[in-house]
């Protein structure tokens, strides 16, 4: 399993409690440091089911100051969230080809269930 983790977040952090509950084997990915590539948030959004605009952390000030109401496609808003990683969504935590974005952090076990 994989956790794209911001441990000042206290979701983040919530969410990663779960997983070391529920498995010892965990890739923690902290994402602001180790931001995805295209490619990467292309499957990532995959796996999500989810459009890179509905990613966007919306009370960001960046989001705010630069990108609000803006009508962009999906290429261009990938391309804002890998510049601006700050922007990307947390916790998301990845079982093989599924994923949730953990908020609240309880949604962690919705990738247990089957």
């Amino acid at each position: 399993m994989k956790i794209y983790h911001n441990p000042r977040c206290g979701k983040s952090r919530e969410a990663l409690s779960i997983l070391q509950q529920k498995t010892g084997d965990i890739q923690v990915i902290e994402y602001l440091k180790n931001t995805p590539t295209e490619t990467e948030l292309r499957e990532l959004l995959a796996k999500l089911g989810m459009k890179p605009f509905d990613l966007i952390r919306k009370g960001e000030a960046i989001y705010k100051e630069q990108f609000k109401g803006k009508e962009l496609s999906d290429d261009e808003w990938i391309k804002i969230l890998v510049a601006n990683p700050i922007l990307i969504e947390r916790p998301i935590i990845v079982k093989g080809d599924k994923a949730v974005v953990a908020r609240p952090p309880e949604r962690v076990s919705e990738l247990f269930s089957d």
